[in-house]
């Protein structure tokens, strides 16, 4: 088998993150490496020719997972023309929905990767990516009269209470009271 171009090599690097990111978020960062190659339609060899370790792809796979997330915002933002209010209200809607909810894969990093976030040790790139993601996170959630650390703990208790009681009528309840707590501190525009 012939080396692989580095336009290639770019493009396998790329669609393994694109692939750790979804796959950790829908089922935490224990996936195999294995799995995780298979998933991306590529070799268990190739992963080490791409990454250093594992942990280091957890940190670049959060870190894409959180870039969405901004580019989220951002087009919410240019969807409501600056309107930040609009904006905010847009995302809570979206946020704590059913098919936010029953789509983690493609769901917010901060519920998603939190647990196992929080039982690597300090220091790691990926906990560093997650603060980092957290606190640009609760930035945009902030407003004039409310806290966006406040915000975004509610939205995410209620995102993961959610899914922790799927089948239940509680689960839906969840998220209707979270959401209409949150959008009693956002002004509709």
């Amino acid at each position: 088998m012939g080396r692989v171009s580095q336009a290639q090599a770019g493009e396998n690097r790329r669609r393994v993150v694109d692939t750790a990111s979804r796959l950790f978020r829908e089922q935490g960062t224990q996936v195999s490496v294995a799995d995780l190659m298979k998933a991306a339609g590529l070799t268990h060899g190739a992963f080490y020719k791409q990454f250093a370790s594992k942990e280091a792809l957890v940190g670049e796979a959060a870190a894409h997972a959180f870039d969405e997330l901004a580019r989220g915002r951002t087009a919410g933002l240019a969807r409501h023309e600056g309107q930040r209010d609009a904006a905010q209200r847009a995302l809570i809607d979206a946020y704590l929905s059913v098919e936010h909810r029953d789509d983690p894969a493609d769901g917010c990093p901060v519920a998603a990767l939190a647990t196992d976030i929080a039982r690597e040790g300090g220091g790691r790139e990926a906990r560093r990516v997650y603060t980092e993601g957290v606190a640009e996170f609760a930035d945009f959630l902030g407003g004039d009269d409310q806290d966006g650390i406040v915000r975004l703990c509610t939205l995410f208790g209620a995102l993961v209470l959610s899914r922790a009681t799927k089948g239940s009528p509680l689960s839906e309840e969840i998220l209707a009271a979270a959401h209409a707590a949150l959008i009693r501190g956002v002004a509709v525009e």
